[in-house]
């Protein structure tokens, strides 16, 4: 396979004009480009620093086949590839000097990638996180529910809001700063979140929801503070907001767990939600330069 297969820009709105059709043809799978690329847009490349973003697809036979993301400062976000079309890639942006973090893929594009750009570069390939997508199926909420409702997160939960996810983040060893001066800019902003209260009002456990891309609503985040967990709060409010989605209009909704968290993958299957790919993230020690 060519490297120059690979056509790249930096203008966000020429690639979708190209690349578009390609990732709504397969939304659930591609939800994660379709939500970064749909927020870039909505705030600007400015939000995300200086450095301009990168795209790419992979053209063959005057069809797209795959593309990929970048985003300032974050790692490469490839669609699936086959281990020829991953080492062009690899090979390609080593030749052109780029520097890459991580990178974020379904799991065997994932470890394809990476492999390559060790051959590539030198770069040394730590596996980070194991990740798996999951569909919702048919919907089948926790019997008996725990007590308590559902209820809609609102501006007077702003700041016991913003703790809870940044309590996620850190459960989830992602680095990010999460608090009142930050919340704009981070991935949690532009969600609609729903609280699982006890009878008294007390909220045990939250869950969101990313605005809808081609037709797919993805859950996210999920969070019970360890104190309140092992109650079948996280069901309950997951099955809630699953319910939106689906009452909002939403053809497929997906969400991520932790391959190696067999409570929550359970959890989910027993919500419904059917294992879809498996995703992996690889940090690299170094990079080309």
């Amino acid at each position: 396979m060519r490297t120059d297969d690979w056509r790249l820009t930096e203008d966000v709105d020429a690639f979708m004009a190209r690349a578009g059709d390609f990732l709504r043809s397969r939304p659930g799978l591609h939800i994660a480009a379709l939500t970064a690329i749909a927020r870039l847009r909505a705030r600007g490349a400015a939000a995300y620093g200086p450095e301009a973003p990168l795209f790419g697809r992979l053209v063959e036979g005057g069809e797209v086949r795959a593309v990929f993301h970048r985003l300032p400062s974050l790692g490469l976000a490839p669609t699936p590839l086959a281990p020829g079309q991953a080492d062009a890639l690899a090979a390609h942006l080593a030749d052109l000097g780029h520097r890459l973090p991580y990178v974020s893929a379904e799991d065997r594009t994932a470890t394809a990638f990476a492999e390559a750009w060790q051959r590539r570069t030198g770069a040394t390939p730590t596996p980070r996180v194991r990740l798996r997508l999951h569909r919702l199926g048919t919907l089948t909420p926790p019997d008996p529910l725990p007590a308590g409702r559902g209820r809609a997160v609102g501006e007077e939960d702003q700041e016991h809001l913003i703790r809870w996810c940044a309590e996620f983040a850190a459960d989830v060893r992602e680095a990010v700063t999460v608090d009142a001066g930050s919340w704009a800019g981070t991935r949690f902003a532009d969600k609609r979140y729903t609280y699982w209260e006890r009878p008294d009002g007390t909220p045990v456990s939250m869950a969101g929801a990313n605005p809808m891309v081609a037709g797919v609503i993805q859950v996210d985040p999920v969070y019970t503070p360890a104190r309140l967990r092992g109650h079948g709060y996280a069901g309950a409010v997951t099955a809630e907001v699953s319910r939106a989605a689906r009452a909002a209009g939403a053809r497929e909704v997906v969400l991520y767990t932790n391959a190696a968290n067999p409570t929550s993958n359970a959890l989910y299957q027993r919500l419904g939600y059917r294992p879809v790919a498996e995703w992996s993230v690889y940090d690299f020690a170094c990079g080309a330069g």
